[in-house]
Parts: C-alpha cells; sequence; structure tokens
C-alpha cells in the first residue's frame, strides 16, 4: 500500500539523454516536471567513459559528466529531480484521465500526463573479466566507441544483424576484427551474411565463445574456447564490442501499454504518443534502430512537446465541457 499521494501534471520515468531533454522542453513549458531517475541515474552514458559524438562538445567528453551537465540544464529551468523507480502503473483509457506511478513500492505519483525514457539496457556474456573491463575497452556500442580503435584489432561478438552490422562498420576503421559466433552459422540476413563474408578483414570464427578478456586495467587479449572441440586460443586485441542484443526497460508497463514482439514501446506515427492518452515514450525505450545519445535527445524533446499540446487540448476540451 502506498503511504502518500502526490498529484503533478507532468512525471517523467527515467533518465539520461532523453529524460533531461523532455525535462527541459516541459519545464520551460511550465508543466513543471518532476523526474524520477530510475536504478541508473543518468542511463546508459554513465558506463561510457568517453562521448565524442554528441553535438556541442569539440573536445569530447565523458559520458557521466555530460549527464551531470544534462541535468544541471534540467534543474536550472525548475525540474525536480528525484532518486527513485516507478514500480507499479496504473494508466488511464481516458482522454485526460489521470495516471498512477507507484514509486520505490510506497509512494503513489498521479500525473496528469507521463513521459517514459526508461531506456534500455545492453546485454552482456556476464563474465567477471569481461564486467571488470567495461570502459576500458569492453563496449556494447561500436557506433559510439569504435572510432577510438582506429587501426587497432579487435574483436566482436555476435551473428545477427546488429553484430554485422557493427562489425563491418569496425572493419571499416579498424586493422582487424574478429567476430565470435556461438553457432555454427551467422543469425543475420542474407545480405547481411554476404557482407561479412566479403569483408576482408573480418574474420569469422563460429562455434566459438569468449572464455576470458585478457588484461588488468585495459583489454590485451581475448581467450576463446571453441565450443565442439573445446580447444582454446587466445588472440591479441585491445577492443571488444558485445552484440548479443538489447532488453527495453519495459516490464512494468506489460498489458497496459502496446510494445512489440522484443518488448519495445509503440509510439503512434511520427509522435511519441503511446495507445494510452496523456501517456508517452522516448529514448531506448522505443526505439531499436538508432539507440545513440542525440536521437534519444531528439525524441525526449519531441516527447516534452507532445505532452504540451495534449495537456493544451485537454484544458480546452474541458473548458468548451
Amino acid at each position: 500500500m502506498s503511504s502518500s499521494i502526490e498529484r503533478v501534471k507532468c512525471l517523467i520515468l527515467g533518465s539520461g539523454p532523453a529524460g533531461y531533454t523532455a525535462a527541459i522542453y516541459a519545464a520551460r513549458a511550465d508543466l513543471k516536471p518532476v523526474m524520477y531517475t530510475g536504478m541508473e541515474p543518468g542511463g546508459q552514458l554513465t558506463t561510457t567513459t568517453e562521448v565524442d559524438n554528441f553535438p556541442g562538445y569539440p573536445e569530447g567528453i565523458d559520458g557521466p559528466a555530460m549527464m551531470v551537465d544534462f541535468q544541471k540544464q534540467a534543474e536550472r529551468f525548475g525540474t525536480d529531480v528525484r532518486i527513485g523507480m516507478a514500480t507499479a502503473v496504473k494508466f488511464s483509457s481516458e482522454e485526460g484521465g489521470i495516471h498512477q506511478v507507484t514509486i520505490d513500492g510506497n509512494k503513489t505519483i498521479e500525473a496528469e500526463s507521463v513521459i517514459i525514457t526508461t531506456g534500455a539496457t545492453a546485454k552482456y556474456l556476464n563474465l567477471p573479466s569481461e564486467q571488470r573491463l567495461r570502459g576500458g575497452g569492453v563496449s556494447a556500442c561500436a557506433v559510439c566507441d569504435g572510432f577510438f580503435y582506429k587501426g587497432q584489432d579487435v574483436a566482436i561478438v555476435g551473428g545477427g544483424d546488429t553484430a554485422g552490422e557493427e562489425a563491418t562498420y569496425l572493419a571499416k576503421i579498424c586493422k582487424t576484427v574478429t567476430m565470435l559466433v556461438r553457432k555454427d552459422f551467422l543469425k543475420a540476413s542474407k545480405a547481411m551474411q554476404h557482407r561479412v563474408m566479403n569483408t576482408h578483414n573480418l574474420i569469422v570464427k563460429f562455434n566459438s565463445q569468449v572464455d576470458e578478456v585478457l588484461g588488468d586495467s585495459v583489454v590485451e587479449g581475448l581467450r576463446i574456447l571453441n565450443n565442439q572441440t573445446g580447444v582454446k586460443e587466445e588472440i591479441s586485441i585491445t577492443g571488444l564490442f558485445i552484440a548479443i542484443g538489447h532488453k527495453p526497460n519495459t516490464d512494468i508497463f506489460k498489458g497496459q501499454l502496446d510494445m512489440d514482439e522484443t518488448g519495445y514501446l509503440k509510439t503512434i506515427g511520427k509522435t511519441t504518443r503511446t495507445n494510452k492518452p496523456g501517456v508517452f515514450a522516448a529514448g531506448d525505450v522505443q526505439d531499436k534502430e538508432y539507440r545513440q545519445a542525440v536521437t534519444a535527445a531528439g525524441t525526449g524533446c519531441m516527447a516534452a512537446l507532445d505532452a504540451e499540446r495534449y495537456l493544451q487540448s485537454v484544458v480546452k476540451v474541458s473548458e468548451v465541457a
């Protein structure tokens, strides 16, 4: 049972580029947004050491520092940023209805509009050596971090279209790319398979998986296990990219919001509107194609504008009634 109830005009669930951008625009529109940061304040960028491709940072910036900047800007316009996580939701199906969100199991927020920016979590191999070297050469985003390994030897794990896309991207800038595929075939589309197999500096190792990531503070190599023969080999690399998918953080919205088969929230047309009036989704929670900080920020802006227009329309309808 909730011990307290609070009414707000605009509630933002999750932080990161989408959440903070939504907060900036919502605050400037006088929606008095309240943000709950979620279990990972700042989102996935807090696990990234260098961000070199976000406009406005010509010298680059580390991910956590960038998120501090985003938060300061949101707070400058009056956003109420709070630590906490949504644990249950009850969305109204009525136009102008009030949505209920439970925070940390003991506080109920009643919101006239909700912007969901809970993001997605990259899947990792969960090896101790891999986790220890995240930010030290282990990455889940080749497009984000590949530039730092220009002219070097790297490896990538995965056999689907995303892995193929990232492997061929890396092959354009790296000396060699070793692609580890757990099965004896690629799950990628035929067109992607042809691209992979015809890339001269891309080495595909089938029936292969990571046994150990080598290195103390940075990645220095990889021990690979052939899961058919049991034979192990070591290769020298400086970067390891994991491309085995992402899981959208949408479990608490199941049964209330429309999702695709993998759990990403569906939005209507070119808007950020969900199937519930007054509920909007932005960032990686609804985008499995691009997954970049700048695109997340763009949809955060869209969500705030959509929320502002929705609330204005609700007021006009009530005035007419």
